[in-house]
Order: structure tokens, then C-alpha cells, then sequence
């Protein structure tokens, strides 16, 4: 069982993983349709093309019998993110329950031959520009951000690329994407199997009378540092943010000194991250230790 990512988890995970290029769209962290049924458990990405240009607009939107937003994110050419939605989206549809099973157990799908189950409470969707007629091209931009986007979802949830499925996977109706799905699958596998390469999102720094250095963060320093008894002004740096973020429960402190209210502190933060169960155990790990931005000391 997956509960997704929250929106804030879902920005630093990609950004994390090297997206260069991200737009976020007025009001996409809740923008969904979550209010027709719930959203997850989450068992996989899927990804679509476009069938058209000029497309950022449509799948924010939608149509009156296809209400937006009809994906998480666009694709387009210059290998921009643009962010329309978070949640259920309108983009799978109904699909092979067979698929579904196959993408849970991380083998290869069969070919699908009925449609018995939602798609949208189950996938991540993206949308990627292109024509689908097999004459326009993908740019390496675009493929790369579709890769990047992939695997930092399947790496924040524990997934292989095995995770990944296109539309036409899914269900005899679709085409999409009308590049191979196999190629795709091979290009995120070798991306998880390195470290994430990217950066974590960093606040817009503020207006300065003279040029400041820039301001540096933390490295995600491993769970198994968090250990009763370890002693680190790592961790004080990371309780003062704690609090800054409304997360402390501390009585006293934070001190360097790694506590049961270090941990309640941080399990607090994760829940505001969206996290929820196993995944709230206050214990950091990479993408809420990545979003919570600790100086470095």
C-alpha cells in the first residue's frame, strides 16, 4: 500500500532528482478531483502524450466531458515540468485489473483485453506534448524530464522502473505514448540505480544591500544517524528548523543530543509533509530531510 506523495514531497522529490525546468501553475497543489473518489493507494506512474501542442491549458482545464485536471504535469518540448494538478486526475481511466496486478508486482504487464478498474484512484499521470502520429519528434529535453519525473516518484515511493507503464499499456483504447515504453522503462532503471543528481528546492533568497554568500544545506546525513544518543550539532540546526516550521515538541532545547522529542518533532514534520503511518515514524529520510532545508554546520 502507497499513500502518495504530498504535493510539497512530490516538488522536492523531482526537483531532487534534476529537473531543470518547472512552471507551477496558480493553484495546482489542490487542484484535482479528489471530491469523485479517493486518491490512492498509488501503485505507479503513467505516462501519455498530448495528441497535440499547446496543451498546458487544455489539461489544467479540461472540457465539459472531461473535466480538468487531466494530469499532474505537462511535458513539453523544452523539457519544461509545467505543474496543472495534484491528485486524482482525469488521465487513465478505466483499465486492466491484470495490468494493475502486474505493475504491483513489478513484472511485465500483460497485453490488456478489459477494462474493470479505475486507473485514475491508482496512477501518477503525465502528460507529455507530442502529436502521437510517429512524425514528431520527442527532444532528448523532453525525454530527459519524463526519465527525471519517472524516477523520482518510483525512488520517493521504494519502485523500480517496473512502476512505469504508458496508457497503451493500460487499455486497448489508447495509443499513447507513441514512443517505445521499453526504452523508457531502461533509461529510469539506470537513473535509479545511481543517487539522485539534482538539488533540493531552496527559498528565493532575500534582496541584499552587497553580495552574500549562498546559503548551503545539510546533507541528508542517513537514517541509521538518527540513533539515540548521538550527539551533533546536526541536529540541533535541524530542531531549530523544526520549530521554525511549527514542528517542535520540544521542552527543552533542541539541543545536539538526539531525543525522543527530536524524533516527535521531526514525526511531526512529516505529517505536515503528508506523510502518514510507517512513513511518519520520525525518523528523517531523504526527501522530508531534503525539504526541510537544515543550514549547513
Amino acid at each position: 500500500m502507497a499513500t502518495p506523495l504530498s504535493a510539497a514531497a512530490f516538488e522536492s522529490a523531482i526537483r531532487k532528482e534534476g529537473v531543470a525546468r518547472i512552471t507551477e501553475h496558480t493553484g495546482w497543489t489542490t487542484r484535482n478531483r479528489n471530491h469523485v473518489g479517493a486518491w490512492g493507494p498509488v501503485r505507479g506512474v503513467m505516462l501519455h502524450h498530448t495528441a497535440g501542442r499547446d496543451s498546458v491549458a487544455y489539461c489544467r482545464t479540461g472540457s465539459a466531458s472531461l473535466p480538468g485536471p487531466l494530469c499532474i504535469g505537462v511535458i513539453s518540448k523544452d523539457g519544461t515540468v509545467h505543474l496543472v494538478g495534484y491528485g486524482r486526475c482525469n488521465h487513465a481511466g478505466p483499465g486492466d485489473l491484470d495490468v494493475l496486478n502486474a505493475v504491483i508486482a513489478e513484472t511485465a504487464p500483460p497485453a490488456p483485453n478489459r477494462d474493470d478498474v479505475d486507473g485514475n484512484a491508482r496512477f501518477y499521470g503525465f502528460e507529455i506534448e507530442n502529436l502521437g502520429n510517429g512524425d514528431d519528434p520527442y527532444p532528448e529535453a523532453q525525454l530527459l524530464a519524463t526519465e527525471q519525473v519517472s524516477a523520482a516518484i518510483c525512488r520517493a515511493h521504494g519502485w523500480s522502473e517496473r512502476s512505469v507503464i504508458g496508457h497503451k499499456e493500460w487499455t486497448t483504447r489508447k495509443i499513447d505514448p507513441s514512443f517505445s515504453m521499453a526504452a523508457m522503462r531502461s533509461r529510469i532503471r539506470a537513473r535509479l540505480a545511481a543517487p539522485a543528481r539534482g538539488t533540493a528546492p531552496a527559498p528565493a533568497p532575500a534582496p541584499a544591500p552587497a553580495p552574500a554568500p549562498a546559503v548551503r544545506y545539510e546533507p541528508f546525513p542517513g537514517a541509521a544517524f538518527f540513533a539515540i544518543g548521538r550527539v551533533s550539532p546536526i541536529i540541533t540546526a535541524m530542531g531549530r528548523r523544526l520549530v521554525a516550521e511549527g514542528c517542535g515538541r520540544y521542552r527543552v532545547g533542541p539541543g545536539p543530543r538526539w531525543t525522543d522529542a527530536d524524533r516527535q518533532s521531526y514525526a511531526a514534520w512529516q505529517r505536515k509533509l503528508g506523510f502518514t503511518g510507517a512513513d511518519a515514524d520520525g525518523i528523517p529520510g531523504r526527501t522530508s530531510w531534503d525539504a526541510l532545508r537544515v543550514p549547513n554546520v
